[in-house]
C-alpha cells in the first residue's frame, strides 16, 4: 500500500498570529520525535525559510519554480537539521501572477508534492497571510487546516472568511479537507479579555481546539532572528515546550482517527 503523509496547511489570512512561528517549530517538534518532515513556505516573505537557517534571498530552485514546474519537488528541497524545507522567496508574487494562466492553477502544488509523498510522514505548508492562490494550492494540497489564531477582540470575525474560504475549497478541489484544529497562540492568562475568547472559541469549535495554548513568550520571539525555531533555542521555554506538546498532540489526534 502507497505511504502518503499528513499533508497540514497553517493558514489564517490575518497577520501577526504566529503562523510562520507554528509552522517551523511543529515541524521541528515532528522532527524530533522521530517523524520525517517536510515544511513548505509558500509566503513570498520567506520567514518561515529564514527562521529554518536558509537565506531566502540566496535561492536559486525556490517554491515559485516548483509551482510553475520548472523543477521537480526533489530539486527545491534543502536539507536542513532535522527537517526538509522548500524555501521562498518575493519571487513566489511573480508566480502567483502566472499560475493565473494555467488550465488548474489550484492544483499545482498538489501534482508537485506527490512526487514525494513516499519521503515523508508529515508535510507541513506555511500560507502567506491572505486568501490569495497561493493559500487555494495549500488548501488543495493539504488533509487537513491547523489554523493558529490570537485570543483577541477580532479573532473570531477575522475566522469567518477563512472558514468559508475551506468551504468552496471542499465543495470544488479538496472533499476531504479537514480542520485539523484552532490553536491558540500568544496567549496571556492575566488578560480577562484573552480568557474570555479563548473560552468563546472552544464554546464554537469543542474538540477542533487543541488543548495545547501557546503563551507569549520572548524566546519565541527571539529564535528566528537566529535563524532557529523556539525549540532548538531554548527547548525548556514555555513557548517551545508547548510547541513540542503540540506535536504529541497532532500525532495523537492522528493516530486516534487512523
Amino acid at each position: 500500500m502507497r505511504h502518503q503523509p499528513k499533508i497540514i496547511a497553517v493558514a489564517n489570512q490575518k497577520g501577526g498570529v504566529g503562523k510562520t512561528t507554528t509552522v517551523v517549530n511543529t515541524a521541528v517538534g515532528l522532527a524530533q520525535l522521530k517523524h520525517r518532515v517536510l515544511l513548505v513556505d509558500l509566503d513570498p516573505q520567506g520567514n518561515a525559510t529564514m527562521a529554518c537557517g536558509v537565506d531566502s534571498r540566496a535561492l536559486d530552485i525556490s517554491a515559485c519554480e516548483l509551482l510553475l514546474s520548472e523543477c521537480d519537488a526533489r530539486e527545491a528541497i534543502i536539507k536542513t537539521d532535522g527537517i526538509d524545507v522548500i524555501g521562498a522567496n518575493t519571487d513566489l508574487t511573480a508566480a502567483e501572477l502566472q499560475l493565473m494562466d494555467d488550465d488548474y492553477p489550484q492544483q499545482a502544488l498538489k501534482r508537485q508534492l506527490a512526487q514525494v509523498a513516499d519521503d515523508y510522514d508529515y508535510i507541513l505548508i506555511d500560507c502567506p497571510p491572505s486568501l490569495s492562490i497561493l493559500t487555494i494550492n495549500a488548501l488543495t494540497a493539504a488533509d487537513s487546516v491547523l489554523i493558529p489564531m490570537q485570543c483577541e477582540y477580532y479573532a473570531l470575525e477575522g475566522l469567518t472568511s477563512l472558514l468559508d474560504t475551506i468551504k468552496r475549497v471542499q465543495q470544488t478541489v479538496n472533499p476531504d479537507l479537514q480542520i485539523e484544529g484552532l490553536l491558540r497562540t500568544m496567549f496571556d492568562g492575566r488578560n480577562n479579555l484573552a480568557n474570555d475568547v479563548a473560552a468563546q472559541i472552544s464554546e464554537h469549535f469543542g474538540d477542533k481546539v487543541f488543548t495545547t495554548v501557546v503563551p507569549r513568550n520572548v524566546k519565541v520571539a527571539e529564535a528566528p532572528s537566529f535563524g532557529v525555531s523556539a525549540i532548538e533555542y531554548d527547548h525548556l521555554s514555555r513557548g517551545a515546550v508547548a510547541y513540542k506538546g503540540l506535536a504529541s498532540e497532532i500525532i495523537r489526534r492522528n493516530h486516534g482517527r487512523n
